[in-house]
C-alpha cells in the first residue's frame, strides 16, 4: 500500500487558509494512507485555555472534520490529522482517522507537553487500534507520546502494523528515537511534523520538520528536510509488521519477560 505524510507551515488561526494549503499540496497524489501534522488547521502556540476553547471544534460541527471526511471520500483514501477537539467543557489535543467510506476513529493525546498541561485536558481511555478497509491495523499517537515507549508498545501489542504519528516537534530527538521505536516493536511509523516558527506573547516554538517514514527494520524509507513544505509517498508492505521475529530463535513479543517486569 502507499503511505505518506504532508509537511508544511500552518499559519496560526487561519483555519480556512491552512485547509486550502493542504488540499493544494495533495491534489496530484495517489495514496492509501496519508498523515497530517498535529493541530494542522489551527497552529500550535496557543496563549491560554480560553483561546484553545475558542478554536476548539465539536466533532459534529467542525470545518476540519468535514475537510478530512471529504478528502477521504473524494480521494478514496484514509487520512489522519490533528485538531483541537471540544467535548462539552473539556478540550483535547486529538487526532482523527477517516477512511474512504466515511468511517472514523478518534485518538486523544495521552502525554501533554509543556504548556499543553495548562490548556488541554488529559485523556484516560486505553490505547486502541483502527482497522482499514484493506484489513491493515493502524495505531495513532500524537507528538510527545513518542518519548514514552509504552505508548507505541501498547499499540503494537494490540496488533498495529502502522503507527500514524501527527506531530509539532520542537526538540531534536524524536526523529532518531523513532528508528528505535520501529525496531523494538517491528512496526512502520509515519511521523508527520510541521515546519516554521510561531511566536506569540513571549512563547516561541521552532518546529524541526524532518517528517519521515520508518520501516520495521529501522530503515528510513523517506525523510523530509527541516524547512521544506512537501508531500512524500512511499510503498510499504504492512504484512511485514506481523512478523515479530528478529531471527528464527527470537520473537521479540513472545520472549518478553513479563515474569520480571
Amino acid at each position: 500500500m502507499k503511505v505518506g505524510f504532508v509537511q508544511f507551515n500552518p499559519v496560526f488561526g487561519r483555519v480556512k487558509e491552512n485547509l486550502e494549503k493542504v488540499e493544494s499540496m495533495i491534489k496530484s497524489i495517489n495514496c492509501d494512507l496519508l498523515v497530517l501534522p498535529e493541530l494542522f488547521s489551527t497552529g500550535y502556540t496557543f496563549k491560554s485555555r480560553q483561546e484553545v476553547l475558542r478554536f476548539g471544534e465539536i466533532f459534529s460541527n467542525s470545518n476540519t472534520i468535514e475537510f478530512l471526511k471529504r478528502i477521504a471520500k473524494e480521494r478514496r483514501m484514509s487520512i489522519v490529522g490533528g485538531f483541537a477537539e471540544r467535548d462539552g467543557k473539556r478540550i483535547y489535543n486529538s487526532s482523527v482517522l477517516f477512511s474512504k467510506h466515511g468511517g472514523h476513529f478518534i485518538y486523544r493525546k495521552k502525554h501533554l507537553y509543556r504548556y499543553e498541561n495548562r490548556f488541554f485536558d488529559k485523556d484516560y481511555e486505553p490505547f486502541k487500534i483502527a482497522r482499514l478497509e484493506s484489513g491493515t491495523k493502524v495505531g495513532l499517537v500524537i507528538c510527545f507520546d513518542w518519548i514514552y515507549p509504552e505508548a507505541i508498545r501498547q499499540l503494537a501489542l494490540k496488533g498495529a502494523q502502522i503507527i500514524c504519528h501527527s506531530a509539532n516537534l520542537v526538540m531534536p530527538f524524536c526523529q532518531d528515537a523513532m528508528i528505535t521505536r520501529a525496531i523494538e516493536n517491528r512496526v512502520f511509523i509515519v511521523t508527520a511534523n510541521r515546519i516554521g516558527v510561531e511566536k506569540r506573547r513571549g512563547i516561541e516554538n521552532r518546529f524541526t520538520g524532518m517528517s519521515q517514514i520508518i520501516s520495521p527494520e529501522g530503515r528510513i524509507l523517506a525523510r523530509a528536510g527541516e524547512r521544506e513544505e512537501v508531500t512524500i509517498i512511499v510503498n510499504v508492505n504492512p504484512k511485514i509488521a506481523k512478523n515479530k521475529y528478529l531471527n528464527p530463535m527470537n520473537d521479540i513479543f513472545k520472549q518478553r519477560r513479563k515474569d520480571i517486569y
